[in-house]
Order: C-alpha cells, then structure tokens, then sequence
C-alpha cells in the first residue's frame, strides 16, 4: 500500500485561503457577526493544532492563543496572535524548531502576531508592560504542554494586582480617548479604537477578568453588574460593532478598523440601505453605527464605577444632603434614595441642575446612573409640557458655569434628545458637505462650547472681542438656544434654517421667553449663515454692503448676537476652517455696521474721504510727504477706494510712490494682519490671461488664494491685490517666501509664456466618494453695470486657474474675486464684466463652459 503524499505548503495555503473565503461568502446577515469570528477561530485551531502534529513538535512546549484570538475570535484580516511557551530550559534545537515552524505559519498564509517566552519571561515582560499582562488575560491552550499551560495561567493571576491594573487600564483608555478627541462622533471614527469602540467593550472584560468576575456579559450580569436589559443592549451594541469591523476588513481586504469615507457607500450597500430623498445610504448606515457606539458610551462609565465599588469597597465618605433628591459622597452625586427618578421624574433634570450648581461633583454614582438611564422613559409628552420641568431645563440654560458639560451629558444619557424630540433627530447624523468634521449633534455642542468659552474669564485671551462682547450682552441664554437650534432643521429636507426656525420658536413660547427674546432665537437661527456669507461673499469694505446688512440686522443687539453665533459656529465646523483672514472679515464688517447702527453716516462720498484721509495718514507715518500720493491717485476712480480700505491704499501708495507711470512690473508681498498669510501686489501694464497666470503661479507652489482684487487704472495698468494662504507646516519663514515670491512672479510676468496646463493633482477622499455637483449663477448686479458670478464646487488643484481661462476664453473681466474654501467645498463669487454678459445665448455657454470645467 503507497502511503499517500503530505500536502505541499502551497496546497496547504491554499486549502486554508479557501477554507476562510468560504465562511466570508456565507456572511451576509450582521447578526451572525459573532458566530463568524468564532468559526474563523475554530478553523484555524483546527488548522494548527494539525501542523503542529505534523511537524512533530517538542511536546515540552506549548502552543497558546492569545489576545483576541485566545478570546475565541478572529477577525478576517486579524493577526493570528501565538504564545510559544518554552521551558525552563530549552535546547537550541527546540529553539531552531519553533522559528522553523513560525517561519511556516506564515508561508502557509497566517500572519502570525508571536512571542517565544518561558514562564518566568512571560511574567516580567508583563510586570513591565500593561499590554502584554492584558494579553495573558486572554489565553487558550491549542496544542503541546497543558501543564506548563495551567502554571501560567495559575502564576499569571498570582501576580496580578487587580488594583494596580484597574489603574493602569483607565490611564490607558484615557490617552487612547485623546488620540481620538475623546468624541464618538467624528465622521471616520475607528470602529475598534475610537470611544464608544470596541476596546471600550474588551476593557470592561478585561477588568472583569481581572476582578475575578468572569469573563462576558452573562457572568457580569449573575454577578449583578448588569441588568438583563443593559446586558443585551451591550449584546448588541458588540454584536454592530463587530458586523462594522469584519465588513471594514473584506470590503479593505486588509487590517482596517476606521471607517474611512472610501468604504461607507461600499458598507452601506453590503449592508441594504439605499439612498433616500432625506438621507443617503452611508448616513443611514453610520447613524447605527453611532447608535451603537452611543450605547458602550453610556453604560461602560456605569460598569466601570460598579467594578471600582467591587474593588476598593464603599468609601468611608458621609453622605452630605444637597437637596430633597441629591445627596454628595466627595465628588460623587448620587441619588438620595432608589425611586427618586420614578417618584419624581423631575429630578432627571434636576440632576444637571445640581452638578452645574456644585461645580466640586466630577461624578455621577454607579447607581445613579443606571437608575438615570431607565428612568428616561419618562420624558415623554406630559414630562415635557409640565411646567416644573420646563423651568428647570431654562435654569440649565441660564446658569453661569457648567452649561456645555452638562449638555454634553445630557446628549450622552439620551435625555436632551428626548426632551427635545427634533435635536434627538440629528443625534448622530452625519454631514457629507465636505467641511464639517463632526455629526449634527457634536457640531451643535462645539458651538455652545465655543459661546460659553467666550463667556469664560479663563478664556479672555482666546478672542478678545468676543469676550468683551458676551460679558456685557443681557440675557445670554439667546444665544445659547440659537446654538442649540441653529442646525437642528438638518435631514429633513428643505432649508434646514427655516425648519429650525419653527422648532426654535415652538420651544420658546412654549418655555415663556419674552416675546422679544423668542423673536431674537428664531431670528438667529434663521440668519445663522447670514453674516458668513457676507463677509466671505461681498465688498466689505463698499458702504453699500455695510449699509444692506445693517438694515437685515435692524440694531446693535442682534448684531452683537449675529456675530458671535457665526464666530462660534465657523469655529465649531472644523479645525480647518477658521482662519485669521475669515475673522477679520467678520471683525471688519461687525465693526462698520456696528458704527452705521449707532448714528455714523456711511454714503459713499464720506466713506470715501474718511478712507483717502487715513491712507494719506498712514503714508505720513512711513516718512511720505504730504503730496506722495496725488500722482498716482489722479490714474484711480472711486471704484478702487471703494474695493480697498485704508491700509491697502496706503501699502500701494508707498510701494507705487515714483513708478505707477513707468513701464515696469512691481510685485511686492507683506504678511497679512495676524500673519494668517500673505498679501501680493501685482502691478503691471494689463496683459492677456493675467489673472490665469497669477492663479497658476501660486497653485504650481502649493498656496491658496483666498481673496483677490482686479483692477485696472484710468492707465490702462493692472493693480491686482492677491491674499494667499499659506499652507500648515510650511518651515519657511515669511522673509524667504515673500523674496521668493517677488522674484519667481515678477519673472513670470516679465517673461510670459504659453499658459501652462493646469495641475492635475489628486482629489481628496471626501470629495472622491462623495462627490458634489458643481453649481453655476450669474446674474447682473443691483446697478446693472457689473454681473457676479457664484459658484459652488469640490475644491481640487488648479481649480481657480480653470475658472480664468473659461472666462478669458469668454473675454470676461475679473473685477474681484471672493474664494471661499469650506474644508474640500469651494464657494467663489467674482465680479466680471464683457460682452458675453449681455448676450443670452453667450452667457448659456459661459454657464456650460464653467460647469464642464468644474466636473472635470
């Protein structure tokens, strides 16, 4: 008889590739999310324990899982994580023998996580580090020496101090916690990692293990830890959590625990949704994701303090009597007695309440929050129409500390959803606008977070202005509800401004604000976006803007009020939006129309001496003689003094002083107010494709124009003012860069040559996967002399260069040009003039023309 042959190292891959696609093919339903990873981990024990037979390995050693595999589970593109437990004494050929044999895993396909110790090893390495003591937590023996296995399992909880690794696991999640910002709601969060992960969830296991209370959820909950209820919600929560992380890695093909924008259509489609006319398939998606998240967010505090009960005992702390309901153990608020929240369901709010009020309570008890957490049942209809309840939710609002923390908690338990139904909907709803960076409900809190810390004296020194402004504003808590409901009309369709117009209004008659305070909060909510786009999108410095937004804003309160609401909400759409530019456009224009509301005149013939007086000021200061400017200012008209203010007329003065007549390119570049970038000056005899050329100088070298102003003397020269950005980690100092920039442009414009093509630079993943129809309006201006084109697409390299070569091909004009960048949403608005502008069927192909060259 001819014993068969052992399957070669290629066969052997192969049958265990195909062996794991199988059980992949058949996953489809997330309730199986579970069963998969236990199926993976019996496949591939299955798989080792028989290579390890095969090679006819030292049964002195043994093989053991641990980590997440030695939890049972494995996910797809997990690594195998191995312990080869050696003896004591070990030969080398034993030694030879297990690296062969590691060396083989990984010729047969696994990717193998290993560490070779003996015992004692083991048991310093994890006296040294945390990581690998949680790893020992976590065993399975697979094949080889089961005694030496029970040793170190037995000697692995001899040693371990159940204190110390409490402690040393909370100072872990704490810094894993800011890494990730400490929020859930980041729009690619990381399903494994982030807060409300699922190491939140193997953290409690850990700690339960480590206490000596099982090792899952049915242990903790016969140990009283958990509640049947909260049980099967944290059975569910894992169970989505793990559904996201195995389709994250078949969909990747790799080890990838973030939910990056590439993979959420693809998610979302595995998955069933579809797009609806409210809300896109991945919206869908990742608001179970978010809800799913939100649930270990709630309950692991709970069980955390539970375990910390169990561990130190109750502490010797008298209980000390805040209120009817209240009671404090040190930092810690508990409830006075079991039923509060079921005989008075008024205390749920009251709980904020008092820990705005004792600023001293860090805490909430263990079993003031579970008691918390089943009580909000009761915020129904009725709780929210009684009127105890509605003074006690204005007392949140009113009170002069602890106001975003609170919220912020109040958002995290689910109870300020539910006392507000219409803020519950946008509780974790994503926003694809390519700008913000957090859901609807986490934008909201940052701007009252922002507002509040206005209001902070500890933050004076962030924004001065602001601080000044709230210190002195009556009655603040309007501003705090128009942040609450400045976006709580998202999702639903329609103009989310007018939908939370309504919804602010409803509240506040239904809480008894004054009918002028209730006009104010539904009057911001409807302008939140007002005041930005003016200042991003017009003149600011033409009295005829000024004088138009006063006579929107009506007096100097709701401007005050308009002002800072626009500041906070910029600042709360993501790090990368605000900028020193942005906030002296809205400083600016605040100023100006705050000078209107309170008595100064502002027709264009007095602004304009005004603004020709101080240039004339300024240009003294520098050492200019009181007739420098006459020259060059007889070449301007009203238009340029309108389109400038003071400083920048006396910039160019100084710089033009003896050379606007002369035949010479002048290129000259300073930073710009609180160097958030810098100002150029290109002058110049006109030339064709000016505007493109300039454009495609600065996108070549990486920097954005963010705003621009053309103009053309009664010389026929261009005076062209570009402020440009300069991009985050750039070492070169302003010094270096203007000289560059001086030389290389002035080169450039002296020497022109053919346009070079614009570059083709890749788009950024938000923009590739969501993609967002460009949008083109021109429209004459209100005198009929000028037209304004806006414009709103993805934001891509060389975008600003392709806009001026349609309208130079057009033989448009730039006037000026106000570039708006939103995170990766582009939001243009130039003025132009020419021909084509008044012929319809030119224009028709100037709109199609520019919404080619915006999908391209």
């Amino acid at each position: 008889m001819i014993k068969p042959c052992a399957p070669t190292s290629a066969e052997l891959r192969r049958h265990l590739q195909a062996a794991r696609a199988a059980i992949h093919n058949d996953y489809h339903d997330p309730e199986h999310a579970l069963p998969l990873l236990e199926q993976e981990a019996r496949l591939v024990d299955a798989f080792l324990i028989e290579r390890w037979r095969e090679r006819g390995m030292d049964p002195a050693v043994a093989l053991i899982a641990v980590g997440g595999y030695g939890r049972g589970q494995l996910f797809p593109c997990s690594d195998t994580d191995l312990l080869f437990l050696l003896p004591d004494e070990t030969t080398q050929t034993t030694l030879d023998q297990v690296e062969s044999f590691i060396g083989w895993l990984w010729d047969l396909g696994l990717e193998v996580g290993h560490s070779v110790r003996t015992q004692a090893e083991c048991l310093t390495e994890a006296g040294r580090d945390i990581t690998v003591q949680t790893t020992l937590l976590e065993t399975r023996l697979l094949a080889g020496n089961g005694a030496a296995y029970s040793a170190l399992v037995e000697a692995v909880f001899q040693h371990l101090s159940p204190a110390s690794f409490f402690e040393a696991k909370l100072l872990e999640q704490q810094q894993r916690y800011d890494r990730h910002q400490g929020s859930i709601n980041k729009l690619e969060p990381n399903v494994k990692e982030a807060p409300g992960g699922l190491r939140d969830l193997h953290m409690i296991l850990w700690l339960a293990r480590a206490c000596n209370l099982g090792h899952d959820w049915n242990s903790l909950h016969k140990a009283g830890m958990l509640t049947g209820q909260e049980m099967r919600k944290l059975k569910r929560a894992e169970q989505m959590l793990c559904s996201f992380r195995i389709a994250l890695h078949l969909v990747a093909k790799r080890r990838e625990d973030r939910i990056l924008f590439d993979f959420q259509n693809t998610l979302a489609k595995r998955f069933g949704y579809e797009d609806t006319t409210a809300s896109r398939a991945s919206e869908q998606l990742m608001a179970v994701y978010y809800l799913s998240a939100r649930i270990v967010a709630q309950l692991q505090p709970l069980l955390i303090q539970s375990l910390r009960k169990r561990l130190y005992g109750e502490a010797p702390i008298a209980a000390r009597i805040l209120s009817e309901h209240f009671v404090a153990h040190g930092h810690v608020l508990e409830i006075a007695h079991p039923e509060v929240y079921e005989q008075t369901p008024s205390a749920i709010l009251e709980t904020f309440l008092t820990l705005q009020q004792h600023p001293e309570l860090t805490t909430i008890g263990a079993s003031t929050l579970r008691a918390l957490w089943h009580a909000r049942p009761h915020i129904n209809a009725a709780f929210r129409r009684d009127p105890d309840n509605k003074a006690l939710f204005m007392q949140i609002v009113r009170q002069p500390y602890g106001t975003t923390r609170v919220m912020r908690r109040m958002n995290q338990y689910g109870v300020l959803g539910r006392y507000i139904p219409a803020f519950g909907k946008i509780v974790g709803r994503m926003q694809h606008d390519l700008f913000h960076v957090y859901t609807v409900d986490e934008h909201i809190l940052m701007v009252l977070r922002n507002l509040r810390r206005f209001a902070t004296p500890a933050f004076n020194h962030e924004y001065p202005a602001c601080s000044q402004l709230i210190e002195t504003f009556v009655r603040p808590e309007v501003l705090y509800l128009g942040a609450l409901f400045h976006d709580i009309g998202k999702g639903r369709g329609g103009d989310h401004s007018q939908l939370g117009k309504v919804d602010a209004r409803e509240f506040c008659e239904n809480h008894g604000l004054p009918a002028e305070d209730t006009d104010m909060v539904a009057w911001l909510v409807e302008h939140h976006l007002t005041m930005s786009n003016v200042a991003q999108k017009q003149d600011v410095y033409d009295p005829n803007t000024v004088v138009s937004f006063a006579q929107l804003v009506g007096d100097e309160r709701h401007l005050i009020a308009l002002y800072l609401l626009t500041v906070a909400d910029i600042r709360g759409t993501s790090p990368k939006v605000w900028n020193a530019w942005k906030s002296k456009l809205l400083e600016d224009l605040f100023r100006a129309t705050r000078r209107y509301l309170t008595g100064a005149t502002l027709n264009a013939s007095d602004a304009l001496d005004e603004r020709r007086e101080e240039a004339q000021r300024l240009m003294r200061l520098r050492g200019l003689r009181d007739d420098a400017h006459q020259l060059l200012w007889k070449t301007l008209d009203p238009v340029y003094f309108l389109r400038h203010d003071a400083s920048e007329i006396a910039w160019h003065g100084r710089i033009l002083w003896g050379r606007f007549d002369k035949a010479e390119i002048v290129v000259r570049a300073r930073p710009t107010e609180g160097e958030a970038g810098l100002q150029v000056l290109v002058y110049c005899p006109d030339q064709p494709d000016l505007f493109a050329r300039i454009c495609a100088f600065f996108e070549r070298g990486g920097y954005s124009i963010f705003d621009a102003k053309i103009y053309t003397t009664l010389k026929g020269y261009a005076l062209d003012s570009f402020y440009v950005d300069i991009a985050d980690g750039r070492d070169t100092e302003y010094r270096d860069l203007i000289g560059y920039i001086e030389f290389e442009l002035g080169q450039l414009l002296q020497h022109p040559s053919p346009l070079p093509a614009p570059p083709n630079g890749r788009l950024s993943r938000a923009l590739k996967h969501f993609p967002l129809p460009p949008q083109v309006l021109i429209r004459a201006d209100d005198k009929q002399k000028l037209h304004i084109l806006s414009l709103v697409a993805g934001d891509r390299p060389g975008l600003l260069s392709r806009i001026a070569r349609v309208l130079s091909a057009h033989a448009v004009a730039i006037h000026s040009a106000k570039i708006m960048t939103l995170g990766e949403r582009a939001e243009d608005t130039f003025t132009l003039s020419g021909p084509a502008l008044a012929d319809p069927k030119s224009l028709v192909r100037l709109e199609t023309d520019l919404l080619e060259t915006l999908r391209l």
